[in-house]
C-alpha cells in the first residue's frame, strides 16, 4: 500500500522554502516549518503573507482560503517538531555540509518509515543519503522558482532509493498539482544542467565585450522567444547561487564549458548578487525589487554623432523563405524592392510568394487590400547584378555557403554604386570572408534576419574588423525604421542567438545519448522548468537536424571548445537521412 503523506515538514524558510510551504498549505497539508532563527521564521512568514496577498489580489485565492493556508502552517526553531511527519523537505542554502547535518539529525528523529527530501539543484543526493541509516528513504525533490507558478518538479533517485519511495513521491507531487520527472543522481540533474552552461557562456560573452547586457538578453528573448534574457534570469536566480551550481557540476563533469566565468565569481566578492541585493548585471529599485532602473551601463536612447547613408531603394538577392520575408518587410514599410533571382520565372515566383503572404495578412484582418496592392507595386524582379546598380542597400539571402556568397558579392562589387551598403544574412559563416571578396570591406555589414521575417523582430547587426561605422549606425537606423529589434556582436560564428542556442540543443542530444532521461522528460523539463516556448528536440526537429548540425560543427571549429563536438547520435540522425519535420523523422516521427 502507498504511505500515507499528510504531515510535511520544511526545513528552510527562505524564499524557496516559503514557495514549497505556500504549495503544500494550498493543497490542504499540515506544515511544519524549521528555521535556524526567529528572524529567519519572521523573513519565511513575510515572504508567505506577500505572495497570499498577491494571490488574493489576483483572484487566485479568496481571504477565506489564504486564512486557512495559513492555519496549516506552524513555525518552530527546532527539528524534534518534525518527529510525526511524513515527508519532511529540506530547503536550506547549497552546501553538502549543512544539508548532511540536518539529513543525519532528521533521521534520528523521525519515524523509520518517513521520507527526506533535499531541494538542492546539484549537489548530490548520495552524498547527502549515506550519512543517514535510511539512504533507500532519501530523495531529491528539486522544485523550481517561483514554485507557486512553475509545474516542473525533478525527482532524483539514487542507486538504493527504494521503489516504492519514488512511486510514493510520484504521486504525492502529483497531488501537489506539479509535473514529476524521475531522474538519476548527476550535478544539476535535467534542468540545471542544460540551463547554466547556457547562462554561464552569456556571461562569458558580456566579459570579453562582445556584445552589451542589453543586446545579449534581447537577442534570446526576441531570437528565441525565451521569457528572460540570460543575465536578467542570473540576477533572479542570484549569482551566488548560480555560481555554487556551476561550481558542483565542473567538480563532478570537469567541462570547461561548467567552470563558472571569473566575472560571476569578481561581482559577487563586490556584493553585487542580483535583484535580492538590488545589484547584478542590472540595477534594480531595491533589494528584491524586479524594477530596472538605469546606471552607468545604460545605452543612450538615441546617438546622433555617427552619420548615416539615405536607404531608399533596397535589393534582394534569392527566392528563398528568408529572402521573399525580407522583401516583404521592406516594401511594406515604403521602401522601392528590386527582387533578383537567377531566371525571370524563379523571380516572379518569389514575388508570388510574397503575394501570398500578403493575402494571408489580409485575410486575418491584419493587412488592407490597398496597402497589400501597394506593396506588391513596389517590389520589380530582376535577374540581372546589374539591374541593382542603383540600390542604397543590397541584402543577400541566398544559400548558406561561403563559396556561393562570394561570388555574389564579387558580382555586387562590380556593378553597384560607391556608397551602398552591402549586406548578408548568414546565420553563422564569417561576415568578414564575403566582404573580402569586394574591394569595399568597409561597405559590408552582417544583417541577420530571423525567419519568418515578417514575424520575427530580432535582427543580428554584425560589424566586421573593417565595416565602416556609419554602415553600422545605416543598419542600425533601418532596423528600427522596419519595426525590428537591432542588436550589435562581433564577427564571430553563431553571433550572438545561434552561439548560445545551439550548445545547449547539443547538451540536450549528449543527455539523450547517455541515457540519462527520455527526449519527452527533457522537453518537458525545459519547458515546464524553465518556461521556454520549446523543448531542445522539438526545436531540432523544426530547425532541422542537418542544419543544427552544420552550426554545431561551425561552432565547435571556430572556437576549438572540446565541449561544442557535435554529438555523435545528432551524427547519425542526419547520416540515416532524420532530419526532423522536413523528412518526418528526426527524434520523433511525424505523420
Amino acid at each position: 500500500m502507498a504511505r500515507e503523506i499528510n504531515t510535511v515538514g520544511v526545513v528552510g524558510f527562505g524564499t524557496m522554502g516559503a514557495g514549497i510551504v505556500e504549495v503544500l498549505a494550498r493543497t490542504g497539508l499540515s506544515v511544519k516549518v524549521v528555521e535556524v532563527d526567529a528572524a529567519g521564521v519572521e523573513r519565511g512568514l513575510g515572504h508567505l503573507e506577500h505572495s497570499t496577498k498577491r494571490a488574493v489580489t489576483r483572484e487566485k485565492l479568496t481571504a477565506d482560503e489564504s486564512a486557512a493556508l495559513h492555519g496549516r502552517v506552524t513555525t518552530s526553531l527546532d527539528l524534534q517538531s518534525l518527529k510525526d511527519c511524513d515527508l519532511v523537505i529540506e530547503a536550506v542554502p547549497e552546501s553538502v555540509e549543512l544539508k548532511a547535518r540536518i539529513f543525519r539529525e532528521l533521521d534520528e528523529i523521525l519515524a523509520p518509515e518517513a521520507i527526506i527530501a533535499s531541494n538542492t539543484s546539484s549537489l548530490s543526493i548520495t552524498e547527502i543519503s549515506v550519512v543517514t541509516k535510511r539512504p533507500g528513504k532519501v530523495v531529491g525533490l528539486h522544485f523550481f522558482n517561483p514554485t507557486q507558478v512553475l509545474k516542473l518538479v525533478e525527482v532524483v533517485r539514487t542507486v538504493v532509493t527504494e521503489p516504492d519511495v519514488i512511486t510514493d513521491v510520484v504521486a504525492f507531487t502529483e497531488r501537489l498539482g506539479k509535473s514529476p520527472v524521475v531522474i538519476g543522481d548527476r550535478a544539476g540533474f535535467i534542468a540545471n544542467a542544460l540551463l547554466f552552461p547556457y547562462l554561464n557562456h552569456a556571461v562569458k560573452m558580456l566579459e570579453s565585450r562582445y556584445a552589451t547586457r542589453e543586446d545579449l538578453d534581447a537577442a534570446m528573448r526576441y531570437g528565441c522567444g525565451y521569457p528572460m534574457g540570460p543575465l536578467a534570469l542570473l540576477d533572479l536566480i542570484g549569482l551566488d547561487t548560480a555560481y555554487e551550481i556551476l561550481d558542483t557540476m565542473y567538480h563532478q563533469s570537469r567541462n570547461r564549458l561548467h567552470s563558472p566565468a571569473p566575472l560571476l565569481k569578481q561581482m559577487i566578492t563586490a556584493g553585487l548578487l542580483g535583484r535580492k541585493t538590488g545589484r547584478g548585471f542590472y540595477t534594480y529599485d531595491g533589494p528584491d525589487s524586479p524594477v530596472v532602473v538605469k546606471d552607468v551601463q545604460t545605452p543612450s536612447e538615441v546617438d546622433s554623432a555617427t552619420q548615416t547613408r539615405e536607404v531608399q531603394r533596397v535589393g534582394v538577392i534569392g527566392t528563398g523563405t528568408m529572402a521573399t520575408g525580407i522583401a516583404e518587410v521592406f516594401a511594406k514599410r515604403g521602401y522601392d524592392v528590386v527582387l533578383r533571382a537567377r531566371g525571370l520565372d524563379k523571380a516572379e515566383k518569389a514575388i508570388g510568394a510574397v503575394r501570398k503572404s500578403l493575402d494571408r495578412a489580409v485575410g486575418k484582418g491584419k493587412l488592407s487590400e490597398q496597402d497589400r496592392d501597394a506593396t506588391l507595386a513596389r517590389i520589380s524582379p530582376a535577374v540581372e547584378f546589374v539591374e541593382l546598380a542603383d540600390c542604397d542597400l543590397v541584402v543577400e539571402a541566398v544559400a548558406e555557403e561561403i563559396g556561393i556568397k562570394k561570388e555574389v558579392f564579387a558580382a555586387l562589387d562590380e556593378v553597384c554604386k560607391p556608397g551602398a551598403v552591402l549586406a548578408t544574412t548568414t546565420s553563422s559563416l564569417p561576415v568578414i570572408e564575403v566582404a573580402a571578396a569586394t574591394s569595399r570591406p568597409a561597405d559590408v555589414v552582417g544583417l541577420h534576419f530571423f525567419n519568418p521575417a515578417q514575424v520575427m523582430k530580432l535582427v543580428e547587426i554584425v560589424e566586421t574588423i573593417s565595416t565602416g561605422a556609419d554602415v553600422v549606425a545605416t543598419a542600425r537606423k533601418i532596423c528600427l525604421d522596419l519595426g525590428k529589434h537591432p542588436v550589435h556582436c562581433g564577427d564571430v560564428a553563431g553571433f550572438i542567438v545561434n552561439a548560445l542556442l545551439f550548445p545547449y540543443l547539443n547538451d540536450a542530444v549528449k543527455m539523450l545519448e547517455a541515457h540519462y532521461a527520455e527526449g519527452d522528460d527533457i522537453d518537458n523539463a525545459m519547458k515546464v522548468g524553465c518556461g521556454l516556448p520549446m523543448g531542445p528536440f522539438a526545436l531540432l526537429d523544426v530547425v532541422g537536424l542537418d542544419v543544427s548540425l552544420a552550426i554545431q560543427r561551425t561552432l565547435y571549429n571556430e572556437f576549438r571548445e572540446p565541449g561544442f563536438a557535435p554529438a555523435p547520435l545528432l551524427e547519425h540522425l542526419v547520416t540515416a537521412g532524420r532530419l526532423g519535420r522536413k523528412t518526418g523523422k528526426g527524434f520523433r516521427d511525424y505523420s
